[in-house]
């Protein structure tokens, strides 16, 4: 059974998600990221020298990490979801433009917002940054696109999903893009969706 590291809330979220979409078979194991604890209190570097959440154990004990990298090899493992386009298509391509966007432009943006060192004058760069990233998704869904690559759910929207859902906890209210925000609460309501936050102790049961 494969082993899926996260912690609460954090970007581990969208291989959580992906694997309750995908129907897979796995556990989880709560990771505390600032002393790289497991809940059973082993060492989480010994998993992941990175000490980052998510890292994906295989059954065959090989380790797999980095959400876009992660969220990806599950969508091939299990490809009659159709979390994912095929590879070597353009449209593969369009799900991995997506990933990289969300990783190192929202995700990256957000960090100073969740560090506790981090000036005030940071602070609001930052936010000015992850408004502006979501000013660029909010053009995306524009057009009446349900999800992110069009009309069918991938990796990549659980990602999405898990990223702006920090906006809540960080003071950033998603009024002013009106798209998104009906985005979010479709998403929101998938049963995968549900069943993650759930077991993540995110929404009640």
């Amino acid at each position: 059974m494969m082993k899926l590291y996260y912690a609460p809330g954090a970007c581990s979220l969208s291989p959580h998600i992906s694997l309750h979409e995908a129907g897979a078979d796995f556990e989880i194991v709560r990771v505390d990221t600032k002393t790289h604890r497991t809940e059973t209190g082993a060492d989480y570097k010994a998993v992941n020298p990175k000490g980052c959440v998510p890292a994906l154990v295989l059954e065959s004990g090989e380790v797999v990490t980095e959400g876009a990298a992660v969220v990806q090899y599950i969508a091939d493992r299990f490809p009659a979801a159709k979390l994912a386009p095929e590879n070597g298509t353009l449209a593969r391509t369009r799900l991995q433009e997506q990933l990289n966007f969300i990783s190192s432009e929202l995700h990256k943006a957000f960090s100073p917002l969740f560090d506790p060192t981090a000036s005030p004058d940071a602070k609001e760069a930052a936010t000015l940054q992850v408004a502006k990233r979501l000013t660029h998704v909010e053009s995306l869904l524009a057009d009446g696109r349900p999800y992110l690559l069009g009309e069918v759910f991938s990796v990549a929207d659980a990602y999405l999903f898990t990223v702006v859902n920090w906006s809540s906890g960080t003071g950033i209210a998603l009024t002013q893009w009106p798209h998104l925000a009906a985005y979010m609460q479709r998403i929101g309501t998938r049963p995968a969706v549900r069943s993650a936050m759930q077991a993540e102790g995110l929404v009640a049961a």
